[in-house]
């Protein structure tokens, strides 16, 4: 019998496999290929009376390892984690990187959502052993800041820690109520002025307050005795919060520190009026952000797992909603210049520039046809249908991405938490 059609019995984990020496030379170096050498009877655990060599490793992991010798295409078994394959090609002598590419992709994807997928609970268990650590040191470390820096951060940011801090997130939801009020009676600025009486003469500026001149000053008094609250909240969070550079990049805390301006602002323009007149017509913008702080109602709720999952699903789709917004882009700027000179020379055309134009593409790209701008010509209908349908193709394909990115970070976030709750079980 010629020496390459000699049969090698392998005994892994209590499965006999049986295969020819010249498939186990296909790839020299490999643990495998050292089977076929001379002394391989007498480095490895060999049987003379079974006349087979025993591993002591996964059988069902083994076949695929074999069948890569067979037919050169390395491919990972189903429901076999990362970590566990690595180490059992490691084990083999077999480099990850002839993991055929379909594997690869599989095995890649699934190691991103167990990376990017770091879900609230997780942070809220971290700083839960943070602040144990914290406490511990407290008996060793006297220093008032040592002492009071965690109790603080607690008290202004974490409802659950204490009953003190469930109270102030209670008080602090009540100004917040409290200013939306204000806001939705008075939404503009309580400072009005008359702009036909602007002479030279700063002593002759009229400035007229709403009308009822008693009600405007209340509502201004009980705004700003609400937004000193919130300066107090904030810098106190700011004083005692551990990562200084994190707090003020949160946009929450973005929010909250633009929410303090419209006030103060006023404030400060009721004796400096001849010098920024413009900027009163904007505080109402900022007033809007009172209502973003009512975000803050679900640190007293559990952030549903979905919720949670969302965030991640969009940073993973962002390079496709950035090709989106860009299709989108060259759309907008065709149809619009396309409709536009279709309709030119019409006198009763409601395209009175290119600006118009590609405010009517953007509206009928998107399917929302407000109806106050539309094509009247043959040709200009025939371009508007041709709009609409290239919208809807547009929003309907990157649908499934979005819904495949989200069933797979969903699944992750399951799975994380059934073994967080074992653990905790345990």
């Amino acid at each position: 019998m010629e020496a390459s059609k000699e049969k090698i019995v392998l005994n892994v984990g209590g499965r006999r496999y049986e295969t020819y020496s010249s498939t186990l030379k296909t790839f020299p170096g490999t643990k495998l290929c050292q089977l076929t050498e001379p002394q391989a009877q007498a480095v490895s655990d060999y049987d003379p009376n079974a006349n087979e060599f025993f591993f002591d490793r996964s059988a069902k992991l083994f076949g695929d390892v074999l069948n890569y010798y067979r037919t050169r295409h390395l491919h990972c078994p189903a429901g076999v984690c990362r970590a566990l394959w690595e180490e059992e090609l490691a084990f083999w002598g077999i480099p990850e990187a002839q993991l055929a590419p379909c594997c690869w992709v599989k095995l890649s994807h699934t190691e991103g959502l167990q990376e990017d997928l770091d879900l609230r609970g997780n942070k809220d268990d971290t700083n839960e052993d943070s602040l144990t650590l914290l406490g511990q040191g407290e008996r060793r470390d006297y220093h008032w800041w040592a002492r009071w820096q965690p109790k603080m951060w607690a008290l202004f940011e974490k409802p659950y820690s204490s009953a003190g801090a469930m109270c102030l997130m209670v008080v602090s939801l009540l100004f917040n109520l409290g200013i939306l009020i204000l806001f939705f009676m008075e939404p503009t600025t309580y400072i009005e002025f008359d702009h036909y009486n602007t002479t030279r003469d700063y002593n002759i500026f009229h400035v007229a307050l709403k009308p009822s001149l008693q009600k405007a000053i209340s509502l201004l008094y009980v705004e700003l005795f609400c937004i000193l609250w919130f300066t107090f909240e904030f810098f106190m969070r700011l004083t005692f919060c551990p990562d200084k550079k994190k707090f003020l990049t949160n946009l929450l805390n973005v929010t909250d520190f633009l929410s303090l301006f419209p006030v103060y602002t006023e404030l400060f323009l009721a004796t400096h009026i001849n010098e920024m007149l413009d900027i009163l017509s904007w505080l109402g913008f900022f007033r809007v952000l009172y209502i973003v702080k009512l975000l803050k109602i679900f640190k007293l709720l559990e952030t549903p797992l979905m919720l949670r999952v969302l965030p991640f699903t969009f940073r993973s789709i962002l390079k496709e909603v950035f090709i989106l917004m860009m299709i989108f882009t060259f759309e907008i700027l065709f149809f619009g210049a396309l409709c536009y000179h279709a309709e030119l020379h019409r006198p009763e055309t409601f395209f009175d520039g290119m600006i118009s134009s590609f405010y009517w593409a953007a509206i009928t790209l998107t399917t929302v046809g407000y109806g106050d701008t539309y094509a009247i010509s043959p040709f200009g209908r025939v371009i508007a249908c041709c709009a609409a349908i290239c919208g809807i193709l547009t929003i309907i394909f990157p649908l499934p991405i979005f819904l495949i990115k989200f069933q797979g970070y969903y699944a992750t976030a399951v799975m994380k938490e059934k073994m967080k709750s074992n653990k905790r079980n345990h």
